[in-house]
């Protein structure tokens, strides 16, 4: 996401808001009130947190049997519930109702029914437009539907309403994040350790901001300060395996995803990442079983989906990659990965109009991609079509001059059309490139042809001095000599 007209605008008047709270008295936060309690929950922000929240700050109702009943609908924990029972309470606490708008939108955010929720909080927000709180809920279900401009401006009029809750700042610097702008994140998150030096949250969006300037051991510091605040966040645990895997550690990347699931097996992404991890590490078995738990998590992930298709080729499964990939393109039939992967699984099968049609659907995704010209050149000459091949083999040499494979299937087209001069012209310059055995005995094939056995038998020679051990280069040398009339080894 670039960052907009809106976020420079919004950024100036956080720095106006912050300026504004740095000569300002810092005002004694209040107990908490039953709408601010449900609003956060709705706005994600963890059970942890507001148990602590509520033992700092007490609240400001009375908690009743429905009460607890709506707030573990919305996510509540028990750790929650225990807090809140526990609570003092101010003077003037009884026991209201909440909103019903919010008791709905909480339950459906729980339900990760993030537009739904949005349409009851905004419905809300119209009586009651100078709630912090309902701000931040909305913020959390626009962020959750990716709509960042939007979720930018809510967390933004939460910051203002309430300008000492770090909660806001932290959201902020998550899409600051997202948007690529680190050093607003970290500004951000430093905002609300400022606020909230125990804040395990701003830690860890401190870590965010910090992985994105290329502070990885930073960012690594900055997440076990979170896990010291609050030890079983999945989430933290995932930034660090990603964060790991980056630093080339992928075996502590292995155990931060093994931490992630031990808390939440659920946790599809991580099954996701983990299986790239193992595949990183070669161990693919253990790639494919977590990428079809994440495929079980999530069904319409089509990267899991593709991950795992190609995973079956790289292990020879060819039939459950060719099945996979059916799959995903009729799942989704814009997704722009696995044709190589399904071609190459074709080939293998000698279905070569199969594989042409997925090589085909590859070069028009990338049309200036050399490998994927060359290989569909490479398929054209399996599937006899010579002319075809030389196009795509043409195009992959003009996008790839310095290519010795590009140079040497467009030569190998060419003899096969017969065009004997232009294929030796191509294997000369492949035999520049590549002075291999085998290019000079590809070379010596072509003028054969052409009745040039003296030059033949020269790169025979050459082939045979290069590589002694492949016998194919002296029965082909001995049988030209014979052709020839000579007698005895040269």
């Amino acid at each position: 996401m670039k960052r907009s007209g809106l976020v420079v605008h919004i950024l100036f008047l956080l720095v106006l808001a912050v300026l504004g709270q740095a000569f300002a008295e810092p005002p004694k936060p209040q107990p908490i009130d039953h709408t601010q309690l449900m609003a956060w929950i709705t706005g994600g922000i963890s059970n942890a947190r507001l148990s602590r929240l509520v033992f700092e700050r007490g609240v400001a109702f009375t908690l009743s049997a429905t009460d607890e009943k709506q707030l573990r609908a919305a996510g509540a924990d028990g750790q929650l519930v225990k807090a809140l029972r526990a609570s003092h309470r101010s003077a003037s606490s009884k026991s209201l109702p909440y909103p019903p708008a919010l008791t709905k939108a909480a339950e459906l955010a729980h339900q990760k029914m993030y537009e739904a929720a949005a349409d009851q909080l905004t419905a809300l927000l119209h009586s009651d437009p100078d709630n912090a709180s309902l701000h931040f809920a909305l913020g959390q279900m626009l962020l959750r539907q990716e709509q960042w401009d939007n979720a930018l401006e809510e967390f933004t009029e939460s910051a203002r309403l309430m300008p000492s809750f770090p909660e806001s700042h932290n959201r902020l610097a998550y899409i600051f994040s997202r948007s690529e702008n680190a050093e607003s994140a970290i500004a951000e998150a430093r905002t609300a350790l400022s606020m909230d030096p125990g804040n395990a949250e701003a830690y860890r969006q401190l870590g965010l901001g910090l992985y994105g300037t290329g502070k990885n051991d930073a960012a690594l510091h900055a997440y076990e300060e979170s896990l010291g605040r609050e030890p079983e966040n999945a989430d933290v645990y995932y930034d660090i395996g990603i964060v790991r895997r980056d630093m080339g550690d992928l075996r502590g990347a292995v155990v931060a995803y093994r931490h992630v699931l031990r808390i939440n097996p659920d946790f599809w992404e991580a099954h996701s990442n983990l299986g790239v991890v193992f595949h990183d590490l070669g161990k693919l078995d253990e790639a494919v079983a977590e990428y079809r738990e994440a495929k079980r998590l999530a069904p319409g992930e089509s990267s899991v989906r593709n991950n795992l298709g190609n995973t079956y080729c790289d292990i020879g499964n060819y039939d459950a990659a060719i099945a996979e990939f059916r799959e995903l393109d009729h799942m989704d039939a814009g997704w722009e990965g696995g044709h190589a992967c399904l071609a190459q699984a074709f080939m293998v099968k000698k279905d070569y109009p199969d594989a042409v049609s997925e090589l085909r659907k590859a070069v028009l995704q990338n049309p200036t991609g050399p490998s994927e010209h060359r290989v569909l050149g490479q398929v054209l000459l399996l599937d006899d079509k010579p002319e075809e091949a030389i196009k795509e083999l043409r195009t992959a040499v003009s996008l790839s001059p310095d290519s010795a494979l590009a140079h040497h299937y467009l030569a190998t087209a060419l003899f096969e059309s017969q065009s004997f001069g232009e294929a030796e012209k191509e294997f000369r310059e492949t035999l520049r490139l590549d002075p291999s055995a085998q290019n000079h005995y590809s070379l010596a094939a072509c003028l054969m042809a052409m009745g040039r056995n003296d030059q033949a038998l020269a790169e025979l020679e050459n082939a045979s001095r290069l590589d002694p051990s492949q016998t194919l280069y002296r029965a082909r040398k001995e049988e030209l000599m014979k052709l020839m009339g000579q007698t005895g080894g040269r």
